[in-house]
């Protein structure tokens, strides 16, 4: 089953307008007893304009029209973690969660004066190393996990992943793009190993 709920956290309607809850998780009611749960959330958390699905962000009682997104989203991983350590018997659930799948928005991450994004890439970094460094939000993801008393089994994507700067769609996908569509991991290899991955962790764990 997919349970969309791309911010883990609550988005509910308001007098005002819709409002993403930081500190609320009644989406979790659906979770519970289910033998394998798989998370994965921050993709979305950069979209601004028409694609933001709230209007106001609400961290316990205060409101703001908007937010730090790296902060937002920390504040959303760690009610997201109070609920597996409050509701999950590891007896019964196992619990992954899908790392951050990055983006190649600047060519200087990988130390290439030649370009400027990942537009037209066609062959992954082969040194085993990304210039950049680990990515911010898997940074906080970590932190997070380390908070969390019951088992939860990352699916560390993210440096993999950093490394194929030529995996995405970009001016090669469905109808041939002209702009750079980063964090859409559409092309094979790429998504075919995050299922390996986990094919792996399922029966491993």
């Amino acid at each position: 089953m997919l349970s969309r709920n791309a911010f883990l956290v609550d988005i509910v309607n308001g007098k005002h307008g819709r409002v993403l809850k930081l500190n609320s998780i009644g989406g979790g009611q659906l979770w519970k007893g289910v033998d394998v749960l798989i998370f994965d959330t921050w993709h979305w958390w950069l979209h601004t304009g028409r694609k933001q699905p709230w209007d106001y962000v609400q961290d316990n009682n205060v409101t703001h029209k908007d937010m730090n997104r790296t902060v937002a989203y920390e504040k959303a991983l760690r009610t997201w973690a109070r609920w597996v350590n409050l509701n999950v018997d590891p007896a019964k659930t196992k619990v992954f969660f899908q790392g951050v799948s990055p983006d190649h928005m600047n060519s200087k991450d990988w130390v290439d004066r030649t370009a400027n994004t990942c537009v037209g890439e066609i062959r992954p970094l082969l040194s085993g190393e990304y210039l950049a460094g680990p990515h911010p939000a898997q940074v906080i993801l970590n932190k997070v996990l380390r908070s969390v008393s019951k088992p939860v089994h990352l699916l560390d994507i993210t440096g993999l992943s950093q490394l194929r700067k030529d995996g995405h769609p970009s001016v090669f996908g469905y109808r041939g793009r002209h702009g750079i569509d980063c964090t859409h991991w559409c092309l094979p290899g790429v998504p075919d190993t995050w299922n390996e991955l986990l094919f792996a962790a399922l029966i491993q764990t």
